[in-house]
């Protein structure tokens, strides 16, 4: 029997119909946006997960479990993140 392989963008935007699967995802946004930007301006700056930790005295696991969004890190430890790349990091609330 053959298997009819599944487009991973199908596959949620038949879940993002679900109202309670969006609002969940909706909520873990701000945490994707803050994964995204550390890996994007990381990339730019030509560093590796050790190079970072190494600037902010942690370990490149550290580095791989905030990058991952298994950990959500401390203000403190973003900021350092953030110095360490040349950035300054803001913090907005905007309207819905």
């Amino acid at each position: 029997m053959k298997r009819k392989l599944i487009d991973s963008d199908e596959v949620l935007a038949t879940l993002l119909k679900n109202p309670l699967f969006r609002k969940e995802m909706e909520k873990l946004e701000p945490q994707h946006q803050l994964e995204r930007a550390i890996i994007e301006a990381r990339m730019n700056n030509g560093l590796s997960q050790r190079d970072l930790a190494k600037s902010i005295n942690s370990t490149q696991a550290v580095i791989s479990r905030i990058e991952s969004g298994s950990v959500s890190p401390s203000l403190n430890t973003i900021n350092k993140i953030a110095m360490a790349l040349g950035k300054k990091l803001k913090i907005d609330f905007v309207t819905r």
